[in-house]
């Protein structure tokens, strides 16, 4: 009953805690705050200095005396102190400044999530100011945020390629028949150019240049007009500053591992699909969400390698957070399901 009350003062929110992004989705708002997983704090005292897009222009910038950080990692939380200072600023922020009632919380964790590590991220959000938290797994709630009609006795199937991992899940009755989580995503595909780089060219360039590079050029899927671009780094033998020019037909072969990895996730999952849903998945495909979807050409790669038809949701970087509020604007019937989930 004083739960219900404190509700009636505060904002209720959904948070999707992507390795690279964190989404705030606010009852009766939509989504109010968009800004990266990253934080900067003073390295002696790890005081926090700036979060979200401030701090996200320092990585790679900084002096000795500041650090940036990433305190998620693989989907997961790698510092659990700058996590819940991270979430606390994000929680503030999206409770128009108030501290006092807390909101409650509904956070999206990925669905191979160990208990330990769920544990901890409940823990970062009550002690960042949170009410009452509740946890849905990641491709549940992007297919919520997508609109697929996953309450039916039929199969639905998503396949979210975020920052940290890519979560694979068949849904059907508002439960998740069968899920495959890689920790191989986006931050994966940017590793890969970064390693390509230093190896083809001996030039050294850092996780926000090799991003720049991602979404300007690269390519899973052969393009009709190939790409090209200019990449400015350091000189890993003459240690100067270096300018080379590189197409998307290069990009294409730094990543196709990483692309190659997610391709065999998808059809393990879809080997582990039962004949019912699997006659389903043959009319209705799957659809992508998540950053890494709008990689151009992954859908036709993938719908060549599975033989389905794939789509590419509307919004694929919402998703997640429009999952979540769906939890939280239908909270009582939700709180069921999440729990069998």
């Amino acid at each position: 009953m004083f739960n219900q009350l404190l509700g009636l003062f505060s904002n209720d929110i959904g948070i999707d805690l992507g390795t690279a992004n964190t989404l705030v989705y606010v009852k009766d708002k939509g989504i109010v705050l968009r800004e990266p997983s990253v934080v900067a704090v003073y390295t002696n005292s790890r005081r926090v200095r700036a979060v979200g897009n401030e701090a996200k222009t320092m990585l790679g910038r900084t002096p000795g005396s500041i650090t940036a950080i990433r305190p998620m990692k693989d989907g997961v939380i790698a510092d659990f102190d700058i996590t819940e200072a991270m979430l606390r600023y994000f929680i503030k922020k999206a409770n128009g400044g108030k501290s006092f009632p807390g909101p409650s919380v509904c956070i999206a964790i990925p669905s191979g999530i160990t208990e330990v590590e769920k544990r901890a991220v409940m823990e970062s959000a009550t002690h960042a100011g949170a009410r009452e938290v509740h946890t849905i797994p990641e491709p549940f709630a992007a297919a919520l945020g997508v609109g697929l009609p996953v309450d039916e006795p039929a199969g639905n199937m998503i396949v979210d390629i975020g920052g940290g991992t890519t979560e694979i899940a068949i849904i059907s009755l508002n439960g998740i028949v069968f899920s495959k989580s890689i920790r191989v995503a986006g931050d994966e595909f940017d590793l890969a150019l970064i390693n390509y780089m230093k190896r083809a060219y001996n030039l050294l360039i850092g996780e926000r240049t090799a991003e720049e590079i991602k979404i300007t050029i690269g390519s899973a899927y052969p393009l009709e007009t190939e790409l090209a671009m200019e990449v400015k780094g350091r000189d890993s033998v003459a240690g100067l500053p270096k300018t080379i020019h590189i197409t998307s037909q290069e990009i294409r072969e730094a990543m196709a591992d990483t692309v190659g990895a997610i391709v065999e996730a998808v059809r393990a999952t879809l080997e582990r699909c039962p004949p019912e849903l699997s006659a389903d998945l043959v009319d209705r495909g799957f659809v992508l969400a998540g950053g890494g979807s709008l990689v151009r050409g992954i859908d036709k790669l993938l719908s060549e390698k599975t033989g389905l038809p794939v789509t590419v949701a509307d919004d694929p970087l919402s998703a997640v957070a429009n999952g979540t509020g769906v939890f939280i604007n239908n909270i009582e019937e939700y709180r069921r399901i999440a729990a069998d989930l």
